[in-house]
């Protein structure tokens, strides 16, 4: 049987063959390459928009193509420097040395640093947070501590052999501070383990280059993602910089926690870990930590706690009859937490513990070299030396204080915070932000400039941390408060009046104009590059 190509089989390939000889063969290759490029592009556009939105994309375009006007780039930087210049203040460094003295001074060299630690400013509970321990810095638990870095000061844990009393002191601190957030009875999946750090930044950075390494080797992810609300730290967005990991903030809900439906919202294949604060430092409020476990259990990834503030109070809290949520390893899928030993555990600055449920999650956080010249080198945080006093130092604090102190602590601490937040809704000008869990009470205002307000207090001595979204101010109570809480709700009752019957207008030197300035200006990344401007000024 005979079979016969249909007429309009070969019309097609008539017409086909016509349209092929009009173009040249090269436009014909590079064809689709030209589409491949323009999908990518309208890829990456909508990334931006679903990353940015839409308001914060069209504002980004618009600020971009209208500095490309003659003139207005110009402007703009004229206009930043100013804004820089105010931050900068009275800094001058006129007289600073930028190279050794040709004789060194010897012990003489103490005078002139007595000297300049005269310039410091007064912080003696006038600072929220900055300053845990209570009392004098000459006397009681500064003596302790401060004779406890000193004797341990030549020392570096690096070298296991040579100095074996810090080590011990370092695993100490980390049995004790794990034992304190939830014991090997407690917490099913293994011994709970971890290292002394440098600080919160540290131990979070640490606690997320482990998560993501982790999934790695448990999932296959290689391009990680991780989800936190808006509320939590800025060292996750230093950690998602440092160790390529796509971040993801999401909003707050009504009650300024972390919003689990959001949060779920935005876990895909590539999510490495979530994050729960306890409390967040903005507003002193816990996040609902045993939801965000029942999803990190869920879908398997791994979920971080920042205990970075309330590490050492929450636990004791707890034990006094507050009513606290559940926040440590008790809770089912919380896989690392970081707690500041140099805040309530009222250590010397510069040493935190990053904590993890099990060993196989800690093993990610380690470095090891093998092919390196000097030999076979391993470390297990970011540093390589480590300041051994700082270490006895917070061993020290530990042991002197006891359960019995902070419980203690924690008790008078606490009872302040109720009064300051009380004494602050009795003020009708101004609001409590959300419902704090802890001793970080942030207030606001619908009638005055809040920022305003804090620079009267700063006039006053006070040095309160500002806040946006919304604009508010915070103070981190600590033992320093506990005798001045009367005086500074006073203060902060004559600041605010001064504002509403005075309106004086911008103090002399204050930061409200600077905050205001940053809250209306649209361009974030303008606001950025505000920031590393001066920063880069400051070092």
């Amino acid at each position: 049987m005979e079979f016969r190509i249909p007429a309009w089989v070969n019309q097609y390939r008539v017409s086909a063959n016509s349209l092929l000889s009009e173009y040249d063969p090269l436009t014909l290759l590079l064809a689709p390459l030209f589409s491949l490029l323009l999908a990518r592009i309208l890829q990456s556009i909508f990334l931006v928009f679903h990353e940015r939105g839409l308001k914060a994309t069209v504002i980004s375009f618009f600020m971009s193509a209208i500095k490309l006007v003659p003139g207005v780039k110009k402007y703009i930087d004229s206009e930043k420097q100013k804004i820089v210049d105010k931050l900068q203040g009275s800094s001058n460094r006129d007289g600073w040395r930028t190279e050794l003295p040709k004789s060194g001074l010897g012990d003489k060299v103490l005078v002139q640093m007595k000297d300049e630690k005269q310039k410091d400013v007064s912080w003696q509970g006038k600072c929220s947070g900055t300053v845990y321990i209570g009392g004098n810095e000459n006397e009681g638990h500064f003596s302790l501590i401060n004779e406890a870095c000193c004797m341990f000061a030549h020392t570096n844990p690096l070298h296991l052999s040579v100095f074996p009393s810090v080590v011990r002191f370092e695993a100490e601190v980390v049995a004790m501070t794990a034992a304190i957030l939830g014991s090997k009875e407690k917490a099913s999946g293994g011994q709970i383990c971890g290292n002394m750090t440098s600080g919160g930044t540290e131990s979070i950075l640490l606690a997320v280059k482990s998560s993501r390494d982790y999934m790695k080797a448990k999932k296959g992810i290689t391009k990680p993602e991780m989800i936190i609300p808006v509320s939590a730290h800025s060292a996750y967005d230093k950690a998602a910089q440092y160790f390529k990991i796509k971040l993801w903030r999401v909003p707050v809900d009504k009650e300024f926690r972390a919003d689990v439906k959001a949060i779920k919202r935005h876990i895909n294949k590539n999510t490495v870990m979530i994050v729960g604060s306890a409390p967040g430092f903005p507003h002193g409020i816990i996040d609902p930590i045993e939801k965000l476990g029942d999803l990190a259990t869920s879908y398997q990834i791994c979920l971080h706690v920042d205990l970075c503030l309330g590490g050492f109070v929450l636990p004791f809290a707890c034990k006094l009859g507050y009513p606290v949520p559940p926040f440590d390893f008790t809770v089912q899928g919380v896989t690392s937490i970081s707690v500041d030993v140099h805040k309530y555990g009222l250590a010397p600055k510069g040493t935190s513990v990053v904590l993890y449920r099990n060993r196989e999650i800690r093993k990610n956080q380690f470095v090891a070299v093998t092919e390196w010249t000097g030999g076979l080198y391993v470390s297990p945080t970011i540093a390589g030396s480590r300041p051994g006093g700082l270490i006895a130092g917070a061993w020290a604090a530990m042991i002197s204080l006891g359960s019995e102190g902070y419980l203690e602590n924690t008790k008078e601490i606490m009872e302040a915070s109720k009064r300051i937040q009380k004494g602050i809704h009795d003020i009708p000008e101004l609001f409590v932000v959300g419902r704090p869990d802890m001793s970080i009470i942030a207030f606001g205002s619908d009638v005055v400039d809040i920022f305003e307000v804090n620079d009267v207090l700063s006039s006053k001595g006070w040095h309160l941390n500002a806040l946006q979204r919304p604009n508010s101010v915070h103070i981190c109570v600590t033992l320093q408060h506990v005798p001045v809480v009367q005086i500074f709700l006073k203060d902060l009752r004559d600041s605010v009046q001064t504002q509403v019957k005075e309106n004086p207008g911008p103090v002399n030197g204050g930061f409200a104009p600077i905050y205001g300035a940053a809250g209306k200006i649209p361009d974030r990344v303008m606001v950025q590059d505000l920031l590393v401007e001066y920063i880069d000024r400051s070092c």
